[in-house]
C-alpha cells in the first residue's frame, strides 16, 4: 500500500512537498503572476464555485478564494496523497472555510453540483485525459470558463535543440500516464471548449489556454 501511495506523487513533487512543508503558504515567484493571470481568465464573480484540479500544494488557492469570496466555493483535487498534506496544512494556516479539498484521482473523482470554472494548472493528466475531461465537464454549467497551464515543446529557433532534453526531463519528473508534450498539449481539451485562446509563456515551453465550455457538453459525443 506504501508503495501504491507513493507512485501518485511525481519525484519532483515529494521533495518539494518536504522541502516546503514548514511553509504551507511557499510558491515560485515567477509562478505567482502566472497564476493571477489563469485565475482573471476564469472571469469568477462573488459566490461561485470553482474546481481546482490537480491542485498540487493549494498554490492556486489564495486566488481562487479571493476571486468567489466568501459567499464561494473552492474545490481543490489532488491525486498524491503526500502532496495533499501540505494544501491541507495551507487551508489550515489560512483558515479558509469555503475550500474543500478532494483527496481522488480527476478520472473518477465524485463531484456534487455543478461549477462556474474548472482550473488545471500544470496538471497535464487532467487536461490531456478525455477520461478525466468527461468525467469533469458534466459538472461544469454551460459557458463556465475553462483555463489550463502546462508545459509544452516550443518553437523558437532553440526548440529543435532543447526540446529533446526537455522531453526527457518532463517525464522523468511526471507521472508514468502523464502524457508526453508536444507543441499542442491542449489538443483534447480544445474539443471540450470554445473560443479556445492560448497565450505561450517561458520562452514557448509553457502555455496558458481559456476557454468556455460547450453547451450540454457530454465527452462521450467527442470521441
Amino acid at each position: 500500500m506504501k508503495k501504491k501511495r507513493k507512485n501518485l506523487t511525481p519525484p519532483y513533487a515529494r521533495y518539494l512537498v518536504h522541502l516546503t512543508r514548514p511553509f504551507p503558504d511557499f510558491d515560485f515567484s515567477f509562478i505567482k503572476p502566472v497564476r493571477q493571470n489563469a485565475v482573471e481568465l476564469l472571469h469568477l464573480k462573488q459566490g461561485d464555485r470553482v474546481l481546482d484540479l490537480g491542485c498540487g500544494m493549494g498554490g492556486s488557492f489564495q486566488y481562487l478564494v479571493r476571486a468567489v469570496g466568501a459567499s464561494g466555493e473552492v474545490v481543490g483535487v489532488e491525486i498524491s496523497p503526500e502532496v495533499a498534506i501540505n494544501a491541507r496544512r495551507r487551508i489550515e494556516r489560512n483558515k479558509w472555510t469555503n475550500v474543500q479539498l478532494i483527496e481522488a484521482d480527476a478520472r473518477a473523482v465524485h463531484l456534487t453540483g455543478t461549477f462556474d470554472g474548472a482550473l488545471m494548472f500544470a496538471a497535464a493528466d487532467v487536461y490531456g485525459s478525455q477520461q478525466a475531461l468527461d468525467n469533469i465537464f458534466p459538472h461544469l454549467r454551460d459557458n463556465a470558463r475553462v483555463v489550463a497551464f502546462g508545459a509544452k515543446t516550443s518553437s523558437n529557433r532553440l526548440g529543435w535543440i532543447l526540446n529533446p532534453f526537455f522531453r526527457t526531463a518532463f517525464s522523468k519528473l511526471s507521472f508514468p500516464t502523464t502524457p508526453s508534450i508536444d507543441y499542442q498539449p491542449w489538443r483534447i481539451l480544445a474539443k471540450y471548449v470554445e473560443g479556445l485562446d492560448v497565450e505561450e509563456y517561458f520562452f514557448g515551453w509553457m502555455f496558458l489556454a481559456s476557454g468556455s465550455s460547450l453547451e450540454n457538453v457530454r465527452g462521450n459525443d467527442l470521441s
